[in-house]
């Protein structure tokens, strides 16, 4: 078919030596890049979650429709404790720590996620302090009765009051 690369093309004796160039592409390099490309996407995807394990209760309310902005999440752990994203909080530090955080107005969206077993006076005392501090767009998560992971952010159902 071909010379084989490297071997003398055009005849015995002649001084000329022609190479003829390669002409496959190796993609072995290329897959092995999207593999771990792949990897680290699957590692770092449920990082980018809210980690903080809230055990929801249930509701058979429709899910509202989000807009495209995602809301600011407070957490309310079975103990009491709160937290702001993922920073834990009092309760009288909790209006200073939602106000340091940039680009947060009045009109920004807060979720407020506690668990099935909170006690009440504390969801209460934490709604009040939110809404005191001037924020009107406050929300509830809770689960769908068919949800199986009610900890999870993804699979919550924000219920706005």
């Amino acid at each position: 078919m071909g010379a084989p690369l490297g071997a003398k093309v055009g005849g015995r004796g002649g001084h000329r030596r022609l190479y003829k160039p390669m002409s496959e592409i190796n993609v072995t390099p290329f897959v092995d890049v999207m593999l771990v490309l792949l990897i680290v996407f699957m590692v770092t995807a449920p990082l980018l979650t809210v980690s903080v394990p809230v055990n929801l209760p249930q509701t058979q309310a429709k899910p509202v429709a989000s807009p495209d902005k995602k809301p600011l999440t407070v957490s309310v752990k079975e103990d009491g404790s709160i937290y702001v994203q993922e920073s834990l909080v009092t309760l009288t530090g909790l209006v200073a720590a939602l106000k340091a955080i940039p680009d947060i107005s009045p009109e920004t969206r807060i979720m407020v996620r506690g668990d099935k077993k909170n006690n009440y006076g504390t969801m209460v005392e934490v709604l009040g302090a939110i809404a005191n501090a001037g924020y009107s767009k406050i929300g509830l998560a809770a689960t769908l009765p068919g949800a199986s992971a009610p900890s999870t952010p993804a699979r919550s159902n924000p219920t706005h009051r």
